[in-house]
């Protein structure tokens, strides 16, 4: 079992959950709601991983709050 962690975004337009896995190219989808996002990411990722192990491009380290 291997664990990724996601991005996950509300867009404003479509109300739609967006979810991206940083670093892993072709690693997003969309959901109407959370549980349909991470059903939805889980099937991508499996795909991906049949192609073998993913050289991820970057690593996610955190968000940060910056006050302006």
């Amino acid at each position: 079992m291997k664990i990724f962690t996601a991005v996950v975004e509300k867009c404003r337009d479509t109300g739609l959950y967006v979810g991206h896995v940083p670093g892993f190219p072709g690693a997003h989808s969309q959901g109407e709601t959370l549980d349909e996002l991470q059903k939805n990411l889980r099937e991508v990722i499996e795909m991906l991983l049949e192609d073998g192990e993913p050289r991820l491009e970057t690593e996610f380290i955190g968000t940060q709050t910056v006050m302006v």
